[in-house]
């Protein structure tokens, strides 16, 4: 049995998908649906069972000869949010209290860490995770913050020769895009919010830059195609000797000029790029740069290719966005 936390939510609807492709299973999503279409994310999905968060550790105590692995993807992932109480609750101790639980019974643990680990990206993003190189890091917020302090954790844990789980990874996600990610809001990746935009006529609109040294529009990322992610921990569940924290982006940073242009031209229009200026609020605190260091995943064995973004713009686009039911 494998259990997905988060499992109607963008990145966990996605796994799920792909661990039904394998035949891997029977699946147990932990989520909540609320009101709106999320539950759309697994309409076409044949799950074992749907549990609340409530409900999980009950459910974990009944079933521990029968779970496998658990992929924890479930988290409150807004950078936005600001109860820092709530965010610890739900991103640190329902880790920690899974990852107690995994090394006790034995089982498998693949979690969702993040790049927002890295906060301004002064220190760099090499995935080192020794206790030195994790203590250098400064998130930003909340979420990046509680991310790296279940990191950091691990490592400790490591460095005292506690048990473990068999096998645990976490992922320090870039920037993600593609589909089931419609119920996010504002937490939507910019080629979802932009493209029924673009498609009404209207010009994309980007942050104008405030440093010399980077154009309008010019701002770099590490955008990577959920499909890519859920590839990477495909191959980590077939590959259970593998363990730590490893960046999960491209390895290369293209702009926003570059997605946008992508959108447009995968929609078949003109580019029409506006720059707004950026906010009072951002100024000192937006990241001009990211890029993921891919070299401890490559050592550890994965090899496929990583999407090229206007491959992967143009199939969101085009068999997804385009089309009257855009879920995987």
């Amino acid at each position: 049995m494998i259990v997905v936390t988060g499992g109607a939510g963008f990145i966990g609807s996605n796994l799920v998908a792909g661990l039904e492709a394998r035949g891997i299973g029977p699946i147990v999503v932990v989520d909540r649906l609320r009101q709106g279409g999320k539950w759309l994310n697994l309409a076409k999905r044949g799950l074992h069972d749907m549990i609340t968060p409530e409900q999980l550790p009950e459910f974990l105590e009944r079933h521990e000869d029968d779970i496998s692995a658990i992929f924890h993807m479930g988290a409150i992932s807004a950078t936005t949010e600001t109860d820092a109480d709530r965010i610890f609750e739900n991103n640190f101790r329902l880790t920690l209290d899974l990852w107690s639980w995994c090394a006790s019974r034995g089982v498998r643990l693949i979690y969702a860490s993040s790049a927002a680990t890295y906060g301004d990206g002064t220190q760099g993003f090499e995935d080192d995770f020794t206790a030195k190189g994790l203590a250098a890091l400064r998130p930003l917020n909340p979420y990046g913050w509680s991310k790296h302090l279940f990191d950091r954790r691990a490592r400790a844990a490591l460095d005292r020769g506690e048990v473990t789980p068999p096998q645990f990874a976490g992922l320090k996600f870039f920037n993600v895009y593609g589909p089931n990610e419609y119920h996010k809001g504002d937490m939507r990746s910019v080629p979802a919010k932009l493209y029924p935009q673009i498609m009404a006529g209207e010009a994309a609109r980007l942050f104008a830059s405030d440093r010399p040294d980077y154009p309008d529009g010019g701002q770099v990322r590490d955008f990577i195609w959920v499909g890519d992610v859920v590839n990477v921990m495909l191959w980590l569940y077939d590959t259970p000797s593998v363990s730590g924290v490893f960046n999960l982006g491209t390895g290369r940073a293209r702009s926003w000029n570059d997605l946008v242009t992508s959108l447009f031209t995968a929609a078949g229009l003109p580019p029409r790029i506006d720059y707004i200026p950026m906010p009072a609020h951002l100024k000192g605190k937006y990241q001009y740069y990211t890029q993921a260091s891919m070299g401890r995943l490559r050592a550890a064995g994965y090899s496929a290719p990583f999407t090229e973004l206007e491959d992967g713009i143009c199939r969101y686009v085009q068999a997804y966005l385009a089309t009257p039911t855009p879920y995987v």
